[in-house]
């Protein structure tokens, strides 16, 4: 299962950024594997996963991946638009199927602050 992670700090630390409107370019998604992701549940389902998660990355859906050094889950950066489009091929891989990891969902788009630089106004 995946979940979106709405964050509203440019809100609270510095108003004018929540008037300027950037889109989505990316979704950041931080893998975390559950209770479940035993390691012997994971090692059996990991070469299918592997071959899952290499056939996004050849679509063009998983620009980069990497794997936590603190903690036990992988990080991709999608390229997807929404987090719901990330939430759907996310969840059609083997360990999500299995109930063995869940995603948090960030979307990112262009430095917001760079058009304050520019002195244009806000656009909706």
């Amino acid at each position: 299962m995946s979940q979106l992670i709405k964050r509203g700090a440019d809100v609270a630390i510095f108003p004018p950024l929540a008037a300027l409107a950037t889109p989505t370019t990316k979704i950041l998604a931080i893998g975390n594997v559950t209770a479940k992701g035993t390691p012997d549940a994971i090692a059996a389902v990991l070469p299918f996963e592997v071959r899952a998660t290499t056939r996004l990355h050849l679509a063009g859906k998983i620009d980069q991946w990497f794997f936590q050094n603190e903690a036990y889950g992988v990080v991709f950066i999608m390229n997807c638009n929404t987090a719901a489009e990330a939430h759907e091929l996310l969840e059609k891989l083997p360990l999500a199927v299995a109930g063995m990891m869940t995603f948090e969902l960030i979307p990112l788009g262009p430095l917001k602050p760079l058009a304050m630089l520019l002195g244009e106004p806000p656009r909706s």
